[in-house]
């Protein structure tokens, strides 16, 4: 039978943590400052423009975004969240028995909850304004 024995940490213990994360720190800056120093420098019209997905710009990029977008990505973000809750609960479901299940219950009733509001303030809708 194991016995758990308190342990007295030195800080000798994380002198392998820190000269991994030092090591790791000067291959960064290693890297950075050997491309920036002995990489190729072509300056040209054509570089220097602006450029996104192939797509050449047109117009000014300070026109104003709906704030409908912002709420659909916040939203999105916070529910994918939520889902990957689940993950973990889904794999030790059996573990958990009856009170996870219970708990997870409560806790879709909340996202539901949530969502119903969402979907009754209007959030969701693109062509109707507000």
């Amino acid at each position: 039978m194991l016995l758990a024995v308190p342990t007295q940490y030195q800080p000798s213990d994380f002198l392998p943590i820190i000269v991994q994360f030092v090591l790791a720190i000067a291959f960064v800056a290693f890297s950075m400052i050997a491309s920036h120093l002995l990489g190729p420098r072509r300056k040209s019209v054509v570089k220097d423009e602006a450029f996104e997905c192939g797509i050449e710009s047109v117009g000014n990029a300070r026109t104003p975004i709906s704030v409908k977008y912002f709420l659909t990505a916040i939203l999105f973000v916070l529910f994918d969240v939520e889902v990957i809750f689940m993950y973990p609960w889904a794999v030790n479901f059996r573990a958990l028995g009856s009170t996870g299940f219970i708990q997870m219950i409560v806790f879709l009733a909340l996202l539901m909850t949530g969502f119903a509001y969402v979907i009754k303030k209007g959030v969701l809708r693109w062509n109707e304004s507000r």
